[in-house]
C-alpha cells in the first residue's frame, strides 16, 4: 500500500496574494513585509485578527508567517546559518506569545511528519533526527542537566504515516501528548507549493496548526489546539509542485509575452482578466484527468531535503537555547 505524501499548501504567501489580489483593504487582517536586501531574505507576515478576515481569507484566526530565500536551495552554508537564526527569532517571538515566559521548564514536543521512505516527504523526520532532545536527561539527572544551555525542555516523535503504521497521526500525537504534557507542539511536514518559484526557497510558520495531506488532497485528521488540546505551531517547506501549478506558472510567462505581440494582445487581455485563483481552477479542469494527481520534485530533492532539515533544526535548536537575536 502506498500513500500520498503528508503535504499541505503554502501559507502566508498564498494568503498574501490573495489579499492583494483583491485590491481592497480587508477588515481584521493586517499584512506586513521585511526585505534584508544584503542578505536577500524577505519576510511576509500576514495577520488574521477577526473572524470576519478569517471568513474572508478563508483561513482560521492566527499568524501566517513565511521567510523566503532564493539561495535557499543551494549549498550556500552562509545563507543556510542566516535563515535559521531569522527562523529562531521569529520562533522565540510565537513562543512567547503561546507560553508566559513566567512558566518555567517549558516542555516542547517536536513532531516530524511524513514518510521517511519518500524523499520529499522526508523533511519532518529528517529536522527530528537534528534535534537536540533533552526531556530524557532531564527527567534522568535534574533540569540543570541540560537546562543550562536549553531553555526548554525538547522531546521529539516521528510518527510516521497511516500506510506505516495504521493509524491517524493525530491519534498516535493525542497518545503522546496524554502522557508527556507538553506545552506546546511544534508540527514540521512538507509542503505543496502553489507556485514554482518557492519550491525549495521557502520556509512557512504558522501558530494555527496543521491539516496533514491537504495539499495533495489526502486529507487526514486536523492537528489543531482544539484537536490536540495544546498549542501548535506548523513549519514546513514546500518540497514539490503540482502538474496544474507548472501549467499556471507557463501561462503567465505567455501571457507576459503575448503582450508584445500585436496579433495575440487580444488573447492575453482576456487571459490575463482571470484571477490566480480562476486561471488555476481553468487549467485544473483542462488537464483533468490525466495530471490532476501528478506531483513534481527536482533531482537533486535528496541532498536538498538534507539540507533544509539541518537549517530548520538549528533554527528551532537556537530558539531552544533563548538565544537572542536583537
Amino acid at each position: 500500500m502506498v500513500e500520498k505524501y503528508n503535504i499541505r499548501t503554502d501559507l502566508a504567501l498564498e494568503e498574501k496574494e490573495r489579499f492583494e489580489s483583491d485590491q481592497v483593504e480587508v477588515q481584521g487582517v493586517v499584512l506586513e513585509e521585511e526585505y534584508d536586501k544584503e542578505r536577500e531574505i524577505r519576510v511576509t507576515t500576514v495577520r488574521i485578527e477577526t473572524e470576519n478576515g478569517a471568513k474572508t481569507m478563508g483561513k482560521p484566526v492566527g499568524t501566517y508567517l513565511t521567510i523566503e530565500a532564493p539561495n535557499l536551495s543551494s549549498p550556500d552554508e552562509g545563507i543556510h546559518r542566516e535563515v535559521s537564526e531569522e527562523l529562531a527569532k521569529y520562533l522565540i517571538e510565537v513562543m512567547k506569545k503561546i507560553i508566559p515566559e513566567s512558566e518555567q521548564d517549558k516542555e516542547v514536543l517536536v513532531i516530524g511528519l511524513g514518510n521517511r521512505q519518500a524523499t520529499p516527504d522526508a523533511l519532518g523526520p529528517y529536522v527530528a533526527d537534528n534535534l537536540n532532545v533533552t526531556r530524557h536527561i532531564v527527567k534522568e539527572y535534574g533540569k540543570y542537566a541540560a537546562l543550562e544551555e536549553m531553555n526548554c525542555v525538547v522531546s521529539a516523535i516521528v510518527p510516521g504515516v497511516m500506510a506505516q503504521t495504521g493509524m491517524e497521526t493525530a491519534e498516535i500525537i493525542k497518545g503522546v501528548v496524554r502522557e508527556t504534557k507538553p506545552d506546546l507542539l511544534i508540527v514540521i511536514d512538507a509542503l505543496a507549493a502553489r507556485n514554482s518559484r518557492r519550491l525549495n526557497r521557502t520556509i512557512q510558520i504558522a501558530d494555527t496548526g496543521i491539516n496533514p495531506g491537504s495539499g495533495v488532497g489526502n486529507y487526514r485528521n486536523a492537528i489543531t489546539k482544539e484537536t490536540i488540546g495544546v498549542p501548535v505551531i506548523a513549519i514546513g517547506v514546500p518540497t514539490v509542485v503540482d502538474a496544474v501549478t507548472i501549467v499556471s506558472d507557463t501561462m503567465e510567462n505567455l501571457l507576459s509575452a503575448l503582450e508584445t505581440s500585436e496579433s495575440l494582445k487580444g488573447v492575453g487581455l482576456v487571459l490575463g482578466g482571470y484571477s490566480e485563483a480562476e486561471k488555476y481552477e481553468l487549467i485544473k479542469e483542462l488537464i483533468a484527468p490525466n495530471l490532476n494527481s501528478m506531483f513534481m520534485t527536482p533531482k537533486d530533492i535528496d541532498e536538498t531535503v538534507k539540507r533544509l532539515s539541518y537549517t530548520i533544526s538549528e533554527g528551532l535548536n537556537l530558539a531552544f537555547s533563548g538565544k537572542s537575536f536583537e
